[in-house]
This record gives structure tokens, C-alpha cells and sequence, in this order.
């Protein structure tokens, strides 16, 4: 077994402890939410162990406390299995006081509320982990700071990025899955595969046990990977399905499926962002569709490292997957959140990183190229030109954010630009 690898996450749990009596960590399967947590526990219960799953279950039923007794801080994994252990860990953290009692792992969204009856305001904290970023991974030098970009001169970034065109190719279809990292290539590239595949014959059943067609599944999956970072509507994703299966489909069938697959976090969309703008123009307000990973999305259309490099038009939606992606997870360690721009008269912005300060940076994902990065500068400028800064901040930075490229570097018009191999939260 390979040795862990430290994740940013980390040290986003060792805080959530020092100030709640227990964090929920949740996120896709095989991310590595476990690993990461054994990491600061004390004492483990694995709710989902074959041996005692069904002990376990009647347990929480009769005899709760028997789960919970342990040293802290105790981490339950795959606590959903029995959901009355969120309410039970609720009351035993009011009633112990203190801080760092309890760590809930879960590859599901928590249950209903019919199976939850507090919230658990003031005694969770959450933490979602997604797939690792390239910074993790060893694959990014690490050589641009986001948290810097928000604070230090722009004119002092500097570095090198070791990703080219080949391996950008291939780190889209082996994507951030921590088990990935130490195969061979035609080992790790079949892990999305066999992921995608689990995914559509079982998981998406599997979260709330209502019985959904795998073949369905995986058109959807299709579909809405030719559709990332877009903000198609359902009626266009039901087209695409009802163009390859003759039975009846309606909108509430695919968004049923589409929540399925929220809840066991295989797609995360993105939300608008809402500037103060000088001017009148209407901002569209619809959510961009994104896989957790762009392996997943590369699985579901079957592409390989070598397909993606035939096709740059789709390599460069995958590599907006895989930079949005890394974004989270760097806007994650700053308490920020992504969210995308586009208004009534074309204008966008691929992502725009904001943090509670009120402090935001503007970003445009580009594969590479000359005439793709200057094109990226020209709407990032004329964004900020349009936001009303007596109402708001103005950008801390504006950053293209390129698939390839050997350094980072500051253009004459104040837009930096920055390969995805330097970047780090």
C-alpha cells in the first residue's frame, strides 16, 4: 500500500474539530474521505463492514451508545446506512460539550428530513471532498498561490509548469482519484471506467433504492458530457435521449435521474454569479453543468488520452472540467466558492472565485494559444469595466487559466496568465 498523501482537506478537518463536536465529510466514493479521516481519528467504527453491517444497524436501533462510545475524536464511516446516528451523535455532542467528538463520513447527501430530525445547527460542521487536485496529485509545481492572488503583488508570480499537451490529455481521463495516482497509465485510465460503470449499474439505484434504467444512465451521462459548462435545460437533455431510446421520457424522469446522481456526487453544477454591474444588462442566472471529475466525464463518452488529442474542441470542455475542479478544491481551503458569469449580451466569465470577505477574482479557462488567451483577456476586461466598484469590490485579479504553457506571467492589460501546472490554493 502506497503512503498517504497529505490533502488539503486535512487541514480543513483538523479546524472543523477545533470548532465543532463533529464534522460530516462527504463526498464521491473513492476520494479518499476515509483515508483522510483515519488520519485524526481516535477510534473507528465502519458502519458498512460486512461482518457486522447488520449488527450495526440494530445497534443504532437498540443500543446507539455502544456505537458511539470511543476515543475522540470517533469517526463513523458510511453513517448513513443507519440515518438515526445523525440525531444520536447531535445529542451526544450537546451533551458532552467540547469540541472534536465525532467524524460522519458518507458518499450519499443525508438522508430525508423524515429520517433526520435536527438539522444539527451549531454542533456539525460540513466538509466536502472531491477528487484531488493537481497540486495533490504531484502533477502542479505548486508555483502560483490562489490565496496569494488575492493578496500579493501580481507582478511576483513566477515558475513553471511541467504539463504539456500529452499529459494534460492523460491527466483528464485518469482524473483525481487518489487510488489512480501510483498504477501504470493503462491501469489508472481504466479506474474512471470501472467508476462510470459501477455508477450507472448500481450507485445511482443503490442512494435511494428506486430501481433507474443503467442503460438511461449512461446516455444521460452522454448527454450531459457534451454538455459541460454549459447551461443546457432539461428539455435539451431529454432531446438527446430521446433520440437514441423510443420510450416515453418526460422532464421529471431526467431531473430525477440528474438528482440521483447529485446526491452520490457524480455531477456538481456550477451557480451564477450575481455582480453589481454599471450597466442594465440582464445576467443569466442558470446553473453550468460539471462533473465532480473529468475522468467521468471523458468515461462517458468513451474517450481516451489520444481521442481528447484529435479532438481539442472537447479536450478544451474536458479541461474546463478538470480546472473548475481544481478551483473547488483551492476556493475551498479559503472559505470561497466558484461560480460562473454570463449575461443577455454574450459577455461570460468561466469562473469566478469569491470569498466571504467579499473579495473575488475573475477567471477564463483556456486550453492555450495566442489568440484563445487574448480573446480570454478581452472579456475579463471588459467584465470589470462594467462592475459598479462603488458597490462592491473591485476584482482582486483576472487570471486565464491555461491548459498548457511553460510560466505564469502578468499581461500589459493586468491579466495574468497562469498554466494549470503552477497553480495551488
Amino acid at each position: 500500500m502506497s503512503a498517504y498523501r497529505e490533502r488539503i482537506a486535512d487541514r480543513m478537518l483538523a479546524a472543523r474539530l477545533r470548532r465543532k463536536g463533529a464534522v460530516l465529510v462527504e463526498g464521491p466514493k473513492w476520494c479518499g474521505k476515509t483515508t483522510t479521516a483515519e488520519q485524526q481519528a481516535a477510534s473507528i467504527l465502519y458502519m458498512a463492514d460486512p461482518m457486522r453491517k447488520q449488527q450495526n444497524i440494530q445497534a443504532a436501533k437498540i443500543n446507539v451508545q455502544q456505537l458511539l462510545t470511543g476515543k475522540t475524536p470517533r469517526l463513523i464511516d458510511e453513517w448513513q446506512i443507519a440515518p438515526s446516528l445523525w440525531d444520536s451523535v447531535r445529542f451526544e455532542v450537546d451533551h458532552r460539550g467540547g469540541w472534536g467528538h465525532f467524524i460522519l463520513t458518507g458518499s450519499s447527501v443525508p438522508p430525508s428530513a423524515d429520517e433526520i430530525f435536527h438539522s444539527g445547527t451549531g454542533r456539525f460542521a460540513k466538509l466536502k471532498m472531491r477528487t484531488m487536485s493537481l497540486f495533490e496529485s504531484g502533477d502542479s509545481t505548486g508555483t502560483v498561490s490562489l490565496a496569494e492572488l488575492f493578496s500579493a503583488e501580481k507582478e511576483a508570480v513566477s515558475g513553471s509548469s511541467h504539463i504539456d499537451i500529452n499529459r494534460l490529455a492523460y491527466l483528464i481521463c485518469r482524473g483525481g482519484w487518489p487510488g489512480a495516482l501510483d498504477l501504470n497509465e493503462i491501469d489508472a485510465l481504466a479506474q474512471a471506467f470501472d467508476y462510470y460503470d459501477v455508477v450507472c449499474d448500481s450507485d445511482i439505484s443503490r442512494v435511494d433504492n428506486v430501481q433507474r434504467d443503467p442503460q438511461r444512465v449512461r446516455l444521460l451521462l452522454r448527454s450531459y458530457a457534451r454538455h459541460q459548462g454549459t447551461m443546457a435545460t432539461i428539455g435539451t437533455i431529454l432531446e438527446d435521449l430521446k433520440s437514441n431510446e423510443s420510450s416515453s421520457l418526460s422532464d421529471n424522469t431526467v431531473y430525477d435521474y440528474i438528482k440521483a446522481l447529485k446526491k452520490i456526487f457524480v455531477v456538481e453544477d456550477m451557480p451564477a454569479w450575481n455582480p453589481n454591474l454599471r450597466s442594465k444588462t440582464a445576467i443569466r442566472t442558470s446553473d453550468n453543468h460539471y462533473f465532480i471529475d473529468p475522468s467521468i466525464a471523458a468515461a462517458a463518452l468513451g474517450a481516451s488520452p489520444d481521442d481528447l488529442l484529435n479532438d481539442l474542441e472537447t479536450m478544451g470542455l474536458m479541461f474546463e472540467t478538470l480546472a473548475v475542479r481544481d478551483l473547488r478544491v483551492y476556493a475551498d481551503a479559503l472559505d470561497g466558492q466558484v461560480y460562473h458569469y454570463r449575461d443577455k449580451k454574450g459577455l461570460e466569465c468561466d469562473a469566478v472565485v469569491h470569498l466571504r470577505n467579499g473579495s473575488y477574482g475573475l477567471v477564463e479557462i483556456k486550453l492555450g494559444g495566442d489568440n484563445l488567451i487574448d480573446e480570454g483577456a478581452k472579456a475579463l476586461t471588459s467584465l470589470a469595466a462594467d462592475i459598479d466598484t462603488t458597490r462592491m469590490k473591485s476584482p482582486s485579479f483576472m487570471m486565464i487559466l491555461t491548459g498548457v504553457g511553460d510560466f505564469p506571467y502578468l499581461r500589459d492589460d493586468g491579466v495574468l496568465v497562469v498554466p494549470i501546472g503552477c497553480l495551488k490554493d
